[in-house]
């Protein structure tokens, strides 16, 4: 670039200086920070920045995060590209290059990523795409407290953006201070109706008190905000070796934003579930806003899979088979193909059941293989870490094959799905696994230790209906007169919430 050190300065949306002489290069770089923090589906737009100003360190290191799930080489390039201009960079750019070539790099680290996002947010408060990235860093590290310590941290600096708000949300959601972050949402939602993450946070916690009819009617006024919405924001790693192509539920990933737009939908269907509704009416979900995504030619395949599959499972479930027997056919298909595989652990652990019950007995056994030949590559901390990963993974397999029995053998008499947050999921997407446990408990005969847990479930969940439609069952078939009142409860529940 020519010109003097002024001339070639500007300010990126967070008043950060930012060395380009191209004004072109730095709107980019903007408008790719607002489709981050929006979930929109525009984010291709970073690599504009780089092809504007090709010495842009900030430019190219956003511009390698981008693209290194699917073109790491590219990724690579683009990242040393970004080095090479830090003697010309801002200290700002320099301390984003340096957190994201934690992520990025040969030498991947995410302890070392997380201390250099925290002091890179100390000096530079304002840049709230980073702080994106540290919280789900965080996530995947299992560490809700630092986040929502980061995110306190920086708060004065923005408290007129919406954005802080449904990200001080979430780790309070995390940490189970409901009443905080229904309040923050709805600070989000104040300053802007369309903040979709504030729209999803506040839709956990309506959902996490079995506020099932006011959850579903929220979301679906909010539903014509989400039509630019991604399905999908990448989870960024190095895939080419099988040791850390593993590795995100360990944070070797770059920036997955947990938020999409057939999970929205899935909330909603989830919700009609738990109500008297017409099955047909989460069936139209299913079709039409969820498994329908995959028509967009910017789908990501992944994501759109997971949704799915937790709402089949939960169909299942509740007894609804031969319902769901082509969608689960068409997604048993689907998961035959290798590429969709260990990208996400959750995605893995359901896929094993789809498989399995579906009769794909080969494919399944063949992925739960790849998984466990790759967990063997892991560190012994790591392995340590997951090891209940890999159980849970088993359980799923032998679910499917209807090997009940084996899964009680699997997952131990103290099961609780609220301790699998290392698979990389939220509370209402691990509760599933907890339906699972419930049911084998019952048809293997457990019907007291069945009692027991769900007993401690419905103090915790009293406004969930097909809880006590299981402790209604399980009564019953220990002869007990708690069955009675449980079917009540259930039946008062279900009217109340969709009638």
């Amino acid at each position: 670039m020519g010109g003097s050190e002024e001339a070639t300065t500007r300010r990126d949306r967070w008043g950060y200086p930012v060395r380009t002489a191209s004004g072109a290069c730095i709107d980019a770089i903007d408008a790719y920070c607002e489709q981050v923090l929006a979930y929109g589906r525009g984010r291709a737009v970073i690599l504009r920045a780089a092809n504007y100003d090709p010495s842009c360190a900030l430019a190219n290191a956003l511009a390698a995060h981008f693209v290194a799930t699917k073109n790491p080489e590219e990724a690579h390039r683009l990242l040393r590209a970004a080095n090479a201009s830090l003697d010309n960079a801002t200290p700002y750019e320099r301390a984003v290059v340096a957190a994201i070539s934690c992520l990025l790099g040969d030498d991947k680290d995410e302890e070392m990523a997380l201390g250099r996002h925290v002091e890179l947010l100390k000096e530079f408060p304002k840049d709230l795409l980073s702080l994106k990235r540290v919280q789900i860093l965080c996530f995947y590290l299992g560490r809700p407290a630092v986040s929502l310590s980061i995110v306190q941290q920086v708060l004065i600096h923005n408290e007129d953006h919406s954005y802080i708000y449904g990200m001080l949300s979430f780790p309070l959601l995390e940490l189970g201070r409901m009443t905080e972050a229904e309040g923050a949402a709805r600070k989000g939602l104040f300053i802007n109706s369309c903040d979709i993450w504030s729209q999803h946070n506040l839709c956990h916690v309506l959902q996490n008190e079995c506020r099932f009819r006011e959850a579903t009617s929220f979301m679906e006024a909010c539903a014509s905000s989400w039509n630019s919405c991604s399905s999908f924001m990448y989870a960024i790693l190095d895939f080419n070796s099988g040791s850390t192509r593993f590795l995100l539920c360990f944070a070797m990933f770059l920036f997955k934003i947990f938020f999409r737009y057939t999970h929205n939908w899935w909330h909603v269907a989830v919700c009609y579930l738990e109500g008297d509704s017409p099955l047909n009416k989460v069936l139209e979900i299913y079709d039409q806003s969820i498994w329908k995504e995959l028509q967009r030619s910017d789908a990501e395949p992944v994501e759109v899979y997971i949704n799915a599959l937790g709402l089949l499972l939960r169909i299942h479930l509740r007894g609804h088979t031969h319902d769901i027997a082509e969608r689960l056919k068409f997604q048993a298909t689907a998961l035959k193909d290798k590429s969709v595989w260990h990208v996400e652990w959750l995605l893995d652990i359901l896929a094993l059941w789809a498989l399995t019950c579906t009769n794909e007995r080969n494919e399944a056994e063949g992925l739960l293989d790849s998984i466990k030949s790759r967990f063997s590559t892991l560190s012994s901390q790591k392995q340590q870490s997951m090891r209940a990963a890999i159980q849970l993974a088993q359980a799923m397999y032998e679910y499917g094959r209807g090997n009940l029995a084996k899964v009680f053998d699997l997952l131990g008499p103290d099961f609780d799905a609220a301790n699998f947050k290392m698979i990389g999921a939220s509370d209402e997407q691990l509760d599933v696994f907890n339906e699972v446990w419930y049911i084998s408990l019952l048809n293997i005969g457990q019907v007291p230790k069945a009692i027991e847990v769900m007993k401690k479930q419905v103090c915790k969940r009293q406004g969930a209906p097909f809880l006590w439609r299981l402790l209604e069952k399980a009564y019953s078939m220990e002869g007990m007169p708690d069955a009675l009142l449980a079917g009540e409860k259930a039946k008062t529940l279900e009217a109340a919430y969709f009638r």
